[in-house]
């Protein structure tokens, strides 16, 4: 029966946020407001990294690397997403919505990864610091890097080769405002029990491997900022870490719930909300979190922007 009511789906229909006709205005100028908020900081913190050399070290290495990432995956889905609520038929092709979907997971296992790469430099500076230099070399912050982005391509490759082996049903309406793992299987007319294997396991990995080294790093980061006896040495090893804790709640809290809570617990609707702080609300603040609680970003603003062009 699924083979008789399947066809060669060549485009898909996203459906959007909401079919509330009222809030689609509204809701396209939040979101675009959003996502230039998103450019501008991500953008504006990558040059203020390059421009500065005091910031060329390991922190802002990964820095850099986190507000690429962030740019690109945000480009890869809200572009998409405004077209939703100006369009009666937000239509995108097969081959498009294969495409979105690989660059989409591609950038956020990549995001999830760099995260942990920071914290583990993190722990390198507060709790090594005198071999600091050497732990996290050029050599090494370069390796870190390079299996960031293989841990990327591998989890992206894994899910979209899944998706494109499935059958799609003639109801080509993805009850999404793009084109994400979940709502894709929905579609299938043929058995989806490898591809939820297939993200019950590598999400797994990709939540639960840096999630992991996270909590380590931070526990001993906690251990050895709690033998600091001086009460301004404790403030700065806090203040320096609580901008990446912050980030790292949002992140990995908003993908966790939406990825390893059983889909008969979790409404699509909320899985839409869900989706936006990783998707969306997430690379918008990251920028933010990342420079107005950081003194050297500040500092690094105020000299940039004190310069005399053409001095």
């Amino acid at each position: 029966m699924a083979a008789d009511n399947a066809s060669s789906v060549t485009e898909f229909i996203l459906a959007g946020l909401t079919d509330e006709p009222e809030l689609q205005m509204p809701l396209f100028f939040l979101f675009l407001g959003f996502y230039v908020v998103t450019v501008v900081g991500n953008l504006g913190l990558i040059t203020l990294i390059g421009l500065n050399s005091h910031l060329h070290t390991p922190m802002y290495f990964f820095l850099f690397n986190l507000s690429f990432i962030d740019f690109c995956y945000s480009t890869v889905i809200t572009p998409k997403m405004l077209m939703n609520f100006v369009l009666r038929k937000n239509v995108i092709s097969y081959t498009g919505c294969m495409t979105q979907l690989f660059f989409f997971l591609f950038f956020v296992v990549s995001e999830s990864f760099i995260l942990s790469a920071m914290a583990y430099d993190r722990y390198a500076a507060i709790c090594n610091p005198l071999v600091y230099t050497a732990t996290m070399s050029p050599q090494v912050c370069f390796l870190l890097l390079l299996g960031v982005y293989v841990m990327g391509f591998a989890g992206a490759m894994a899910h979209t080769v899944c998706m494109v082996r499935l059958t799609f049903c003639a109801n080509n309406l993805v009850d999404h405002y793009m084109c994400d793992i979940l709502p894709l299987l929905e579609r299938s007319c043929t058995s989806t029990y490898v591809n939820e294997l297939v993200v019950f396991v590598v999400v797994g990995i990709d939540i639960g491997v840096p999630t992991v080294t996270i909590f380590i790093s931070y526990a001993l980061i906690l251990s050895s900022i709690l033998r600091i006896h001086s009460t301004k040495g404790r403030s700065k090893a806090f203040s320096t870490c609580s901008s990446h804790i912050i980030a790292v709640s949002l992140f990995f809290g908003s993908g966790a719930f939406m990825y390893l809570k059983p889909s008969s617990l979790l409404p699509m609707n909320q899985g839409k909300v869900s989706s936006l702080f990783y998707t969306i609300v997430v690379p918008m603040l990251n920028p933010l979190i990342y420079s107005l609680r950081n003194k050297d970003v500040k500092i690094a603003l105020k000299k940039t922007l004190s310069k005399k062009p053409f001095s």
